[in-house]
């Protein structure tokens, strides 16, 4: 648990991009932006299923967006169908950890550009389920550190998707008690036998979840990285809306 402790830790605290570290934030401490108003109807509900298609070099991955947080899902949606996202790097890669991308930075960025700051000029609120856990596949969305981010608002952009790895019923259990987290039965049994990263739950978003293509996780977290995780081989993402 000491290894799991110590990882936990560098989530609490925010860490400069210039210190290697396993967070999935925008690295960099930049002023806090105005929440954005989601273009989500308050009163009206939308239950239509939606889907994402992240095509990489590695092979294509389906995400399931959740309707159980509708403004991470929406914002998501809107950049997609924008083509926010097309060219865009997955510019932090860390094995047994997370893939992450959405930064505007790095569309056509040069090996020593330094990364993990950009986004649109809005954060999205916190939309915490104890239902939606950070399982391998997880989508989830990156923010700034707690020290600048007490609300814990997600980054506009920025989101990364989990390997992780298995853990015990024991590691799940000091897991639970050290971050006041109650798991269900089949929550235990996910993360002890597919695996994530729940040091995260209930401190970071989780908004959708790989369907198709979990492989692909796994090949671009294997990728050789350079200082600050970025792989040395530029991995470039595109996304689409799709029907199942």
């Amino acid at each position: 648990m000491k290894k799991t402790a110590l990882i936990a830790a560098c989530f609490i605290a925010f860490v400069a991009c210039k210190e290697k570290t396993t967070t999935p934030v925008q690295e960099e401490p930049a002023p806090i932006k105005t929440t954005t108003q989601i273009n989500t109807m308050e009163n009206q509900i939308d239950t239509t299923q939606y889907y994402v298609n992240i095509s990489t070099s590695f092979g294509d991955m389906t995400v399931k967006l959740y309707n159980e947080t509708p403004k991470h899902r929406d914002n998501f949606l809107k950049l997609v169908k924008e083509g926010y996202y097309n060219d865009l790097l997955f510019h932090r890669v860390i094995k047994d950890f997370m893939i992450q991308g959405g930064d505007p930075a790095s569309r056509n960025a040069s090996a020593n550009t330094q990364l993990g700051a950009g986004g649109p000029s809005y954060t999205i609120p916190a939309e915490f389920n104890s239902s939606l856990i950070h399982k391998k596949g997880a989508l989830s969305a990156a923010r700034q550190g707690d020290q600048v981010n007490p609300t814990k608002a997600s980054s506009g952009s920025q989101f990364y998707v989990v390997q992780g790895k298995v853990s015990s019923k024991a590691e799940l259990d000091q897991i639970a008690k050290s971050y006041g987290i109650t798991y269900t039965p089949e929550q235990v049994e996910t993360y002890s036998t597919i695996g994530g990263t729940p040091f995260l739950d209930n401190n970071y978003t989780v908004f959708g979840e790989v369907i198709k293509g979990i492989d692909v996780i796994d090949k671009i977290a294997a990728v050789k990285t350079a200082y600050g995780d970025r792989p040395l081989a530029d991995l470039k993402m595109k996304m689409t809306v799709v029907e199942l």
